[in-house]
């Protein structure tokens, strides 16, 4: 008798703009009161996450929308306040 073996390997797939654009977000959110740099950051943020929604693991391009969300509303209250003093 002849004895066959099988190998089972499971793949884990990344999201690499997820990752990037989560990444980018949390650096948003230090970096929003740095004027023009955390703009960039910010719309680079958004941009990756929001591509990477579409394509699967989708866990951290979500957070990274959200994120850049709420570096939005910091840079907006950043404008606002500086805005606010002249």
């Amino acid at each position: 008798m002849e004895e066959s073996v099988v190998i089972v390997t499971e793949v884990r797939r990344s999201n690499g703009l997820g990752v990037a654009g989560f990444v980018l977000a949390l650096l948003g959110i230090f970096f929003s009161w740095v004027p023009v740099l955390g703009w960039i950051i910010w719309v680079l943020g958004l941009v990756f996450s929001f591509i990477a929604v579409f394509r699967k693991p989708r866990g951290l391009a979500i957070a990274g929308l959200v994120l850049s969300l709420i570096d939005l509303i910091v840079l907006i209250a950043f404008v606002g306040m500086i805005s606010s003093m002249f």
